[in-house]
């Protein structure tokens, strides 16, 4: 298992905002009393970039972000489940480009979501337990990947219906795995991290054929050979508790834990010992009253800066691809005291959402 301690010393953002951009509260909207565990804008159709959802107890609601600070709401989904609760959403498509909405929560079902018609398209069942984070592989959309309190990762066809590859076994998380992402540009890996205070990154190349096959499968999903990816290319323990978010970031790794920081470092694997190697951590992004888990950070669609909610309702926006980091703002509200579990930035960064445990979603826009 690769530890740190390559290169030099991490380098360590200072919490002094350099005020390179100024934002402000918009508008709030508050949806009831259930928490809101996450938000997203949809990237994958530059037609609805200004479209975001939320998700919180059974009930999925789109919105659509209009000019001067105004939220329009266009659909709301309630679950047949009453009892559900979700916990994450992914924007995807279908291979026409369907819009759809992905969400999975506490009964470990996942609702693909029809974005269009407003009805389901798919339900997933295969999950033995909640599924915590559900992500879109951007260079094909109609594939997401979820990850599990029944310690799996799986991989999905939302065209198919098709479960094509289970992430778990003899080298698999040994808790909930809490986070899961795939890489930007290597379409063969993903990364993954939970409980077992461990990420995790896989490769599919050697299984990519059944990914192929679940795109012409004509027999019942069911009956698709689903294969069980049991090891790992790279186990890295940065964190000593629960890793709860993680992105790549390029070739780099962002991973964030309850100890109020947010952590960039680099996976060296060694080719001929799958699973070993070592971790260089090169950067480190403060974050103070960060230490309840749940909390995950989103980015702008390049990747040029992160915000994050913490615990009493504040929000951090740093720089991601400068060194030593710059905290770009600190944002704080009188009456936003509720912990943010989720934030969702713009295309361009320009507008960044929250969404809090009471409930609540904020919306703040940059001053010009």
């Amino acid at each position: 298992m690769a530890k740190s301690g390559l290169g030099c010393e991490p380098a360590v953002g200072s919490l002094t905002a350099s005020r390179k951009r100024e934002y402000k509260v918009s508008n709030r909207v508050h949806e009831g009393k259930r928490p809101l565990y996450a938000i997203a804008f949809n990237f994958i159709d530059a037609r609805y970039y200004d479209i975001f959802a939320t998700v919180g107890g059974n009930r999925v609601t789109v919105y659509r972000c209009l000019e001067g600070g105004l939220i329009a709401v266009l659909q709301a989904y309630v679950d047949e489940e009453k009892d559900e609760s979700f916990y994450t959403l992914s924007w995807a498509c279908d291979i026409d480009g369907t819009p759809f909405l992905v969400a999975g929560g506490s009964n470990g079902i996942i609702r693909v979501i029809n974005a269009g018609t407003e009805k389901i398209h798919k339900s997933f069942v295969g999950h033995g337990d909640s599924v915590n984070e559900i992500r879109t592989q951007a260079l094909k959309p109609s594939l997401v990947v979820s990850a599990s309190k029944d310690e799996s990762v799986r991989l999905w066809n939302l065209h198919t219906g098709i479960c094509i590859l289970i992430f778990a076994g003899a080298g698999g998380h040994r808790n909930e795995v809490l986070s899961v992402d795939f890489h930007p540009s290597d379409i063969y890996r993903i990364a993954s991290c939970g409980m077992d205070n461990t990420v995790r990154i896989w490769s599919m190349k050697e299984f990519w054929t059944y990914v192929e096959k679940s795109f012409t499968w004509t027999d019942l999903p069911s009956k698709f050979p689903t294969k069980y990816v049991q090891f790992p290319v790279f186990i890295a323990s940065v964190h000593c508790n629960y890793v709860d978010c993680t992105r790549w970031l390029g070739d780099f790794v962002l991973s964030k834990s309850v100890d109020n920081e947010i952590v960039l470092w680099e996976p060296k694997t060694k080719e001929q010992s799958p699973g070993e190697g070592a971790v260089d951590i090169l950067q480190k992004y403060p974050v103070p009253e960060c230490d309840i888990w749940f909390i995950k950070f989103s980015c702008d669609f390049h990747y040029n800066s992160a915000a994050i909610g913490n615990r009493e309702g504040k929000i951090f926006v740093w720089e991601l691809q400068s060194s030593p980091p710059g905290l770009i703002a600190r944002l704080s509200h009188a009456q936003c005291k509720s912990p943010i579990r989720q934030t969702a930035m713009s295309f361009d960064g320009s507008t960044i959402l929250s969404c809090c445990e009471d409930g609540s979603i904020w919306r703040w826009d940059t001053v010009s």
